[in-house]
């Protein structure tokens, strides 16, 4: 336990304060490793894909490596607790989804706490089958610039206009239909 302590302050630490939804990460995070046998990701053994950007997933970044940069924290926004946990080492993985009745409204923020940090994996988590391959690892691209606005962007998200290379943020979408 002093080492899933230690953790826990790792996460405080870097989120700025506990709250119920670090605690979900948190509880998450060790769940996946002792289930996938993980450890933190020096670079992408590990691979998270997460369907919320809550608290909750400060705490993966810390206690199991997984970060933007590397490449091996993706989202998957649906506005869900789940995360999707992979260990490319084994090729195992699971998807962790919060139970409803977690979150139980009838109690205090405290109350609420306490249970999520105490209770059994097994109150707070549905273990399921990820329904989604592996994604691959992250790929380093080549640098466009673009025709408009002549700032560099990679060059899978130029889009081509009217014989120009123009980055996301110049390309004017045809919406005319809906």
């Amino acid at each position: 336990m002093d080492k899933d302590l230690k953790l826990w302050e790792k996460a405080v630490e870097f989120h700025g304060h506990i709250c119920g939804g670090l605690t979900i990460g948190y509880r998450g995070a060790i769940l996946a490793m002792e289930l996938l046998e993980l450890d933190f990701s020096q670079d992408e053994e590990v691979v998270c894909v997460t369907e919320n950007d809550a608290c909750g997933v400060d705490a993966i970044q810390v206690i199991l490596g997984c970060s933007v940069g590397k490449g091996n924290l993706l989202f998957r926004l649906r506005g869900k607790q789940a995360f999707s946990f992979f260990n490319r080492k084994t090729g195992k993985s699971i998807r962790l989804v919060l139970k409803a009745d977690a979150m139980n409204n009838d109690c205090t923020n405290e109350e609420r706490q306490k249970f999520l940090f105490t209770a059994n994996s097994n109150e707070i988590f549905h273990v399921k089958e990820v329904q989604f391959v592996l994604p691959e690892r992250a790929r380093i691209f080549n640098s466009i610039e673009c025709d408009s606005c002549g700032e560099k962007t990679a060059d899978h998200l130029i889009k081509l206009q009217r014989d120009k290379k123009l980055c996301l943020d110049c390309f004017v979408p045809y919406e005319r239909f809906m």
